[in-house]
């Protein structure tokens, strides 16, 4: 074999490697890094303003979380706000992913303006419902004051200030989910809703029947990318009142966030040690949260399966 046939046997070999390269590179710089360095820091006494003065805990700061009431009640915060946002967000979604997948005028126009929702920066997406939750000028009390309600101190109270926050997050990610499910309707094969329809099957079971078994796997993966990012929740209760207030998450720590204690511990308190025990934490949950979701997933397959045998 010549020398340049033996060069480009191992460049077609390489390059493959070449290509994907960037990728891991920065993965390792900027993602499995961060998350080692994090569980070591997690290990130790680290304060912000000297974080190579290290002093080696063990699991003491793990245990301490235990005992931190403030870390409970952040955590409840956190369950509640993406059980009041998801489930709302998920049904919504579903139902209007139905509309936008029938035939339509201006469908293509509809299906773009749901996704802009998703397209508005965070930041100003909160401001604006800031507004129109605020306690004597907002829209949303002068609507209820038509129905003969005072005014709502949404800021201030615990489930008023969660709903808040939820209604932000339900109205950012609704039209993405909807989306999701539109792209899955549509994979759905059209000849089972005609045998549906031979059969005598009304529209709505045939969404019940059809449209929502062979939606199923779509759904589990909604649900589980909606339970990460309800664990991730931040910055909609941060720029909600802004300032000290927003990063305590209101006065009482009303809707005071995982995310909101982990940063009001390490860039407020200085504990990096602590903000990182936190962190691991929070992700250790998300990943119990994600394996009971698929072990009762798969164990309705399974016994779907054997159903239809």
């Amino acid at each position: 074999m010549t020398p340049r046939l033996l060069w480009r046997r191992r460049a077609n070999t390489a390059s493959p490697y070449v290509f994907v390269m960037p990728f891991f590179v920065l993965f390792i710089a900027f993602g499995l890094f961060p998350l080692l360095y994090t569980g070591y820091i997690s290990l130790h006494r680290v304060r912000l303003q000297n974080p190579d003065d290290m002093t080696w805990l063990g699991l003491e700061n793990y245990t301490n979380l235990w005992h931190d009431k403030f870390f409970w009640k952040a955590l409840r915060n956190t369950f509640t706000i993406g059980l009041i946002s998801t489930v709302p967000q998920l049904c919504m979604a579903l139902g209007l992913a139905h509309l936008l997948n029938h035939r339509l005028r201006g469908r293509t126009f509809f299906r773009v303006a749901t996704l802009m929702p998703y397209a508005t920066s965070v930041a100003a997406a909160t401001l604006v419902f800031g507004g129109l939750f605020g306690r004597d000028y907002g829209m949303i009390n002068w609507f209820l004051g038509l129905f003969g309600v005072d005014n709502v101190d949404w800021y201030n109270g615990t489930w008023t200030s969660q709903i808040a926050i939820s209604t932000i997050v339900t109205w950012r990610w609704v039209g993405y989910n909807a989306l999701i499910y539109l792209a899955a309707m549509q994979a759905i094969p059209h000849d089972r809703y005609e045998a549906a329809a031979l059969d005598g099957a009304k529209s709505w079971h045939q969404f019940r029947h059809v449209t929502l078994p062979g939606l199923r796997p779509t759904i589990v993966f909604t649900v589980v990318v909606s339970t990460i990012g309800a664990m991730q929740i931040f910055a909609e209760p941060l720029l909600l009142q802004g300032g000290p207030i927003g990063v305590r998450g209101g006065a009482s720590h009303q809707y005071q966030t995982i995310g909101l204690y982990m940063y009001e511990t390490g860039w407020s308190n200085y504990a990096l040690g602590k903000a990182s025990a936190i962190a691991w934490t929070t992700f250790l949950i998300i990943l119990v949260v994600i394996g009971v979701n698929a072990l009762v997933s798969a164990s309705r397959s399974r016994r779907e399966t054997r159903e239809g045998r």
